[in-house]
């Protein structure tokens, strides 16, 4: 068969979006709603896009006029009598889906392919409703479907062969990557999106982190496009709900189960942008801006301490990269190394470092000089005596971390604020240790630490409000950007990210889709900079475990449990990239 009239059936942000991208290749195109206004909302909507795409030099003028000429609008079910492929984007409702498509099947001539855009119902539910369960499928697309590379394409155990092909060609020929995918709740992409979104919905809920810092710490510690927070407020949070609440009702998993403040604010009308108000303010229903974002500089509180110099000791990635930072920011800093010859290390490391920020145009040789100077090397920790902060950034390793918080506290003088950068251990175990726990603080930085824009700024139950504000200042003095949280597993970041990894290796291990299409799904459709397998190799198999196993002991979530797979590797010494093997090999 081959596809030439598509049909279209609603066009809200979605299906105009579809309408848009199956007019640009050429094919035409059916567009369906359900009264005149809607279509022409929906043709404004469409005219509205390949405008701006004209403006960007996307579309010339000429393309624009034939890409809507493509499209015909329509109230009438009875126009799709020519379609070849009808896809339905309507609200997602399967009593609405079924009753939408046992009326196009009654329509659309026998060869048609009827397909779903739904991104969590049961398509075997909806193809069942029709006379034609082997022509139905999910087609997947994602939005902004003109934009996004990705669609999933979903079968039934009834969906014919020929039928997955032609969709695969079809969605092929827009200029998509497709990835076949059986018929599950939330397919790969929202299966492991909205874990993760939920999540971090539950996080706040508990008040453990402020809604700006839970999506500052995912932008700026993961690179992901957008804060979960703020995501659920455009995808909406009526569909988020909808999407939960089904993959919860399917598989029964309790991260599924809908954090109760997402139901509580649809039935109070909060829905997101769309109705102006979710998660945040925006400036009127529909609109991107943001009218009540807490700014960085409005999130300080409280006075602080003076630091005019800093320690820091270890001498391994991290250290040399804290020690730069500071440096760089004009503050002396002295480090402590194990010999002088891991001093030498560190010093060359940060020398190498700064060479090529000036070659790259980002410090000037004077600069150089100067960050340079401010940096002295010790193997003493008595150097540290006159110090106003110091950073550990010593092994993950409880004991040594204790046994280093117990020196320290016989070192430093009065008032001297102790900051660790563990990224799972307990920073109230370091406190307690140390002998003055209300001046302990964890300052978690992320590799590399010159480049990384976010530090966590983690307060125990016995931290002093004013280390919390000067550890607040410092990172901004630094050019940091701080987000404060409790001292609980994982903190913000790795408590979000490293569950949403577990559940990626769950998902290969029910051979539901292989790496390579979970990573696809991921980047392509939710524009991670990684795939979940890429990342987890990179991070090494063995450190993910590990968090894992901490997040696991702390919270005594079933899914928490790490995954047998990843244990299974981790066992066979396949650690990732450093070992050469992990879920890919390497050479």
């Amino acid at each position: 068969m081959t596809i030439s009239t598509v049909g279209v059936i609603g066009l809200g942000t979605m299906g105009a979006g579809i309408a848009e991208v199956v007019a640009r290749n050429g094919y035409a195109v059916i567009a369906i709603e359900a009264d005149v206004a809607a279509v022409d909302r929906g043709r404004l909507s469409i005219e509205g896009s390949t405008g701006r795409a004209v403006s960007r030099g996307k579309l010339d003028e000429a393309e624009q006029s034939a890409l809507l000429g493509r499209i015909a609008y329509s109230t009438d079910l009875a126009d799709l009598v020519g379609a070849d492929l009808v896809i339905e984007a309507v609200s997602e409702s399967l009593e609405l889906k079924k009753n939408l498509l046992a009326r196009v099947d009654a329509i659309a001539p026998a060869h048609a392919i009827l397909a779903t855009n739904t991104s969590s119902l049961s398509v075997t539910d909806i193809a069942v409703a029709t006379q034609r369960p082997a022509n139905v499928v999910g087609i997947h697309f994602f939005n902004p479907a003109p934009v996004q590379g990705f669609v999933e394409v979903v079968r039934t155990v009834v969906t014919s062969q020929g039928t997955i092909d032609e969709s695969v060609a079809f969605a092929a020929a827009l200029g998509k990557e497709p990835v076949v995918v059986d018929d599950k709740a939330g397919f790969i992409a929202n299966a492991l999106l909205f874990g993760y979104l939920n999540h971090a919905v539950s996080m706040f809920e508990s008040r453990y982190a402020s809604r700006e810092d839970i999506d500052a710490a995912m932008r700026l510690g993961c690179g992901y496009p957008m804060g979960p927070l703020m995501l659920l407020d455009l995808i909406g949070l009526d569909t988020a709900y909808e999407i939960l609440d089904t993959m919860y009702k399917q598989g029964r998993d309790r991260l599924h189960a809908p954090s109760p403040i997402i139901k509580q604010m649809v039935t109070a009308g909060l829905r997101g942008r769309k109705s102006g108000r979710g998660f945040y303010c925006y400036e009127s229903p529909g609109s991107p801006v943001v009218v009540d974002a807490v700014t960085d500089e409005a999130a300080a509180s409280g006075e602080g301490r003076p630091v005019t110099r800093v320690g820091v000791v270890g001498s391994g990635t991290m250290a040399s990269g804290i020690v730069e930072v500071f440096a760089k920011a004009g503050i002396d800093v002295v480090f402590v190394a194990r010999s002088a010859d891991k001093a030498d290390v560190v010093r060359a490391r940060i020398a190498g470092s700064l060479a090529k920020a000036v070659d790259r145009g980002k410090l000037s040789e004077e600069q150089r000089e100067s960050a340079l100077a401010r940096i002295t090397g010790e193997t003493d920790l008595q150097s540290l005596a006159d110090v106003d902060l110091v950073v550990e950034a010593v092994v993950e390793d409880l004991a040594v971390k204790l046994d280093l918080f117990a020196r320290l506290d016989e070192v430093c003088r009065p008032g001297a604020i102790l900051a660790t950068t563990t990224s799972s251990l307990p920073v109230i175990d370091l406190a307690a240790f140390s002998g003055r726990p209300e001046d302990v603080v964890g300052l978690h930085f992320f590799n590399p630490a010159a480049l990384m824009k976010l530090v966590e700024v983690v307060r125990t139950v016995a931290t002093a409000d004013d280390v919390v504000a000067t550890s607040v200042a410092l990172c901004r003095a630094i050019g940091k950007h701080p987000v404060t949280c409790g001292d609980r597993a994982g903190f913000i970041v790795n408590a979000l990210l490293f569950p949403y990894l577990n559940d990626a290796v769950r998902m290969l291990q029910a051979n539901y889709a292989s790496a390579d299409d979970i990573d696809l799904a991921m980047k392509k459709g939710c524009g991670y900079p990684m795939g979940p397998f890429e990342l987890l190799d990179v991070v090494g198999l063995d450190v993910s475990l590990a968090i894992q196993q901490t997040l696991y002991r702390e919270f005594r979530e079933p899914g928490f449990a790490p995954a047998p797979r990843l244990e299974h590797l981790v066992t066979a010494g396949y650690l990732g990239r450093k070992s050469g093997r992990g879920f890919r090999t390497y050479t």
